[in-house]
């Protein structure tokens, strides 16, 4: 049962995640500054947020970038790797969707025109550009998330205040880059129903955060050891 609450409890944060993060940017548009610096803290701020409702469930991954690093790190096996990896898919397809539907039934305009999905814009259409923005984002990202949740260090309760922030700070420089994904099911989520240009260009924010989780983590094993 404690695993089954873990997974549930993932996909409630990914669920939050996309909804409210990829919502927010729906809303805005993140053509302007307000709307740019909005969308990034309504990220940041769902991380803060569910890292003190499920974090101490979970560990509040809700990331499976965030997932890999920690099997790579020996934190997590493999089984609950993939079963994490599927809850949190299934979360923000399931976000997505009640976005999907809220902004139809409302009649409101989508002001990212594809479901607050990921893209190449920013970056005209480069794939190496963009696998480039997301691996170095994703690598900073979870190497910070590496660092403030290392048992070996006590950090106090600010952790997730720091990697809520954190996710603010990448988000700064990435959506007007690639949308800032960091996130393989974030990015999961909205291409599905967004469709075209999104699905097309998904396996950069499938592979780009997985590898620069991947870099994080062996950087971090490497900066943390004793030897």
């Amino acid at each position: 049962m404690d695993s089954v609450k873990k997974y549930v409890a993932e996909f409630i944060g990914t669920f939050t995640l996309v909804l409210v993060g990829c919502g927010t940017a729906m809303v805005t548009g993140c053509d302007h500054w307000g709307g740019y610096l909005t969308t990034a803290f309504a990220f940041g701020l769902v991380i803060v947020g569910m890292a003190y409702c499920v974090g101490n469930i979970s560990g509040c991954h809700i990331n499976p970038a965030v997932s890999l690093a920690c099997l790579i790190s020996g934190r997590m096996d493999v089984k609950d790797f993939f079963l994490y990896f599927l809850s949190q898919t299934i979360g923000a397809i399931c976000g997505a969707a009640c976005l999907k539907l809220i902004f139809g039934l409302g009649n409101v305009t989508d002001a990212t025109g594809g479901v607050g999905s990921n893209g190449l814009a920013g970056v005209n259409g480069s794939f190496a550009a963009g696998l480039i923005v997301e691996i170095l984002l994703t690598f900073i990202f979870v190497l910070v998330i590496l660092g403030v949740t290392d048992p070996e260090f006590k950090h106090g309760s600010f952790g997730g205040v720091v990697i809520g922030f954190s996710l603010v700070m990448v988000h700064v420089l990435g959506i007007g880059l690639t949308g800032t994904s960091v996130n393989p099911a974030r990015s999961i989520g909205p291409a599905l129903f967004a469709g075209g240009d999104a699905l097309g260009s998904l396996w950069v924010f499938i592979i780009g955060p997985f590898a620069g989780a991947a870099l994080a983590a062996l950087c971090y094993k490497f900066l943390s050891s004793k030897k």
